[in-house]
């Protein structure tokens, strides 16, 4: 069938994360393919309304595809929560006649594009795009990998220091809602026990792990904490837990933002090509309001109220698992 989309314009809004870049990388050279105009926006939806807006060619892309971060860049807009910025916005797009546009980001961006469709009608396809891999309908977003490969570096240099002088470490990492990175960082890194969002572990759930680690002469454990617990973070929680358990030494580590930054890797890649390119062709196809992912390895659209409203569970399989492996 043919399309009446001729220009796309491309933007990452929210919290960056690596393979931004190969997204974008994926879908302006998908776009020239079908010889459509494709347009960046500058600073996400903010660049939007402030009409940043710039052609971009097959040359803008090349050689980004290893890089961290995105060459958008990206933004946090109060002026598109309102509707005299989404008008504004509307007004910018329209003037450079934009048919259509890619959103790359994570909740936050599927609302702003889902209530954009809903005052407009203007077609958006959305893309999983941040490291905390809790979208519903992908079974991961682009940069959780990266992530939680940084996060498993940093625990493995922390696990060197902890055996050495028989410490017990809590390590926070990412994560102010969903506990992926932390229990795929605790999997990866061997940690002793893993504080997620999800599960409210209490101090003495977490004293009696340690005090039966001790029992069997465990000369050292860490600690992966997501920031989000309801405990608080590491810092909170190592003090509530000296002050009844003074086997081992505490120290804190906080990854912080080491997690968003750096080259991404080969699954984050080669994921964010194939939703950049799937987003291109889901466009084309007339597919719209709805966020592209992969669900057993196939490309899947969701709608983006699905995809909003819907909560991505933690594999039950993995948590019981890491209890097991953590003893």
């Amino acid at each position: 069938m043919a399309s009446p989309i001729k220009r796309i314009a491309v933007f990452t809004s929210g919290g960056d994360a690596p393979g931004m870049n190969a997204a974008i990388r994926a879908v302006v050279r998908t776009a020239t393919f079908h010889d459509l105009h494709i347009y960046g926006i500058s600073q996400g939806y903010e660049g939007m309304v402030n009409g940043y807006i710039e052609r971009l060619e097959t040359r803008d892309v090349a050689n980004i595809i290893h890089r961290g971060g995105t060459i958008l860049k990206t933004a946090r807009s109060e002026a598109f929560k309102t509707p005299e910025g989404r008008k504004q916005a509307y007004e910018q797009l329209v003037a450079q006649d934009i048919d259509a546009c890619i959103a790359i980001g994570g909740n936050g961006t599927y609302t702003g594009a889902l209530t954009f469709y809903q005052e407009y009608g203007f077609p958006f396809i959305g893309l999983p795009g941040t490291i905390d891999n809790d979208l519903y309908g992908t079974d991961y977003t682009i940069g959780f990998d990266t992530a939680v490969n940084t996060a498993i570096e940093a625990v493995d240099r922390i696990r060197d220091t902890a055996d050495s002088h028989n410490r017990l470490f809590f390590i926070e990492v990412m994560g102010r809602h969903s506990g992926f990175i932390a229990l795929y960082t605790g999997i990866g890194s061997g940690a002793g026990s893993i504080l997620l969002p999800e599960k409210e572990h209490t101090v003495q759930e977490l004293v009696k792990v340690l005090k039966n680690g001790a029992k069997r002469k465990k000369m050292f454990s860490l600690v992966i904490v997501a920031e989000g617990h309801p405990l608080g973070g590491a810092q909170a929680i190592a003090d509530a837990v000296k002050n009844e358990f003074d086997y081992y030494e505490s120290k804190v580590t906080i990854i912080g933002h080491l997690q968003r930054g750096g080259s991404p890797t080969a699954a984050d890649r080669i994921l964010a090509s194939r939703l950049g390119h799937a987003a291109v062709e889901g466009l084309l196809k007339g597919i719209h309001n709805q966020a592209a992912g992969i669900v057993n390895q196939e490309v899947r659209f969701t709608p983006f109220e699905e995809a909003i409203h819907n909560v991505k569970p933690l594999e039950t399989d993995l948590l019981e698992m890491a209890e097991i492996l953590g003893l």
